[in-house]
């Protein structure tokens, strides 16, 4: 039994990854910092490259070893007998001991994530023997629960097959069934619906919410898709070149984004236009101009700057704080309270 708190089931601070490399240091993530509710979704967004998939490797300890990572920063992760751990601190066998049981991952593509050469209802039934230290026959009678309860069609026959004998979207789903199997108190899940198309994603998206009221696990949900966003999450996070630009709870977000970078991804929108408060709205369907800078040479002030039409030249200065202007957000940026009385204004 999942143990009710009101803390945060999991809490990031000054969260920082880097990789040591012959042209330098590349800081992946820097001082990140989130927290997810108990029974709710945190959306994790921005381009590719701002360090939303390196944040959620090493919150699940996987990053490569050969990488030699350069990791810091400090979490809090409270386990469902309401115990508090930093998982960044845990050893090899203890971080083994809560992935796959309480800790949960769904990656990007099942098909690389899923063994090729055993059956998918003995790849779920190893994860919970391991956890649950239950003998074979119970092992796979929970394989064949998971598979129908993530609606795998005849799951009876596909809990026999191999990956490859299943379509995208199956797989996907035994991919949820796989991270879901021991009931997980977070489940992180990595654009879990990229490769698939629009019917099956929003099948998967539909079973994933159903699962969550079920169980009252919260998750990560790491994607680039704000509409994803919008109908799924209850808080965002953006981030920007590794760091934490603006976050907020989904509604307000979309109605009031306040960080430069933020009102840019939303413009990109089909049916939304580039608007600077106080100016007519354009037509034009708005592309960010320029390119995320090199992790090697990032830019001496707001990682934004050059790509940013409201830039000054204090932003070249210094990397600004995360700013608290308006309840419950905070956004990376020297104009945030200028940018509102603008909107306000208009």
């Amino acid at each position: 039994m999942t143990t009710q708190i009101q803390a945060p089931r999991l809490s990031v601070s000054n969260l920082s990854t880097a990789f040591p490399t012959e042209d330098g240091l590349v800081r992946s993530v820097a001082d990140v910092s989130f927290s997810i509710m108990p029974g709710k979704t945190t959306a994790l967004v921005g381009e590719s490259g701002s360090g939303k998939s390196v944040t959620s490797l090493t919150l699940m300890g996987l990053l490569p070893k050969t990488a030699n990572a350069q990791v810091s920063g400090k979490t809090a992760f409270v386990t469902r007998n309401g115990s508090t751990v930093d998982l960044l601190s845990l050893g090899t066998q203890d971080m083994r001991r809560l992935r796959g049981n309480e800790l949960s991952m769904i990656f990007q593509e099942p098909m690389t994530s899923l063994n090729p050469v055993f059956r998918i209802g003995e790849q779920i039934a190893e994860s919970v023997r391991l956890h649950k230290g239950v003998d074979h026959k119970a092992a796979m009678a929970q394989a064949l629960r998971m598979l129908e309860l993530v609606e795998i069609p005849a799951a009876a026959q596909r809990i026999h097959e191999y990956p490859h004998q299943l379509s995208g979207g199956m797989r996907q789903r035994v991919m949820i069934a796989l991270a879901m199997a021991c009931d997980p108190t977070l489940l992180i899940a990595d654009e879990p619906t990229t490769a698939l198309d629009v019917t099956i994603q929003a099948q998967i998206l539909l079973l994933m919410r159903r699962l969550q009221r079920e169980t009252g696990m919260s998750i990560l949900f790491i994607t680039h898709n704000l509409g994803v966003v919008a109908h799924h999450a209850d808080d965002v996070v953006v981030m920007y070149a590794g760091r934490v630009v603006e976050s907020a709870p989904v509604r307000p977000m979309f109605a009031q984004p306040e960080h430069p970078y933020t009102q840019g991804l939303l413009a990109c929108l089909p049916g939304k236009a580039a608007h600077t408060p106080g100016q007519p709205k354009p037509k034009r369907l708005f592309a960010i101009r320029g390119q995320v800078s090199s992790p090697l040479a990032p830019p001496p002030g707001c990682a934004f700057e050059p790509r940013c039409d409201r830039a000054i030249a204090d932003c070249q200065k210094a990397m600004p704080p995360l700013l608290t202007n308006l309840p419950g957000r905070q956004a990376r940026c020297i104009r945030v309270g200028e940018n509102l009385a603008l909107k306000q204004a208009a």
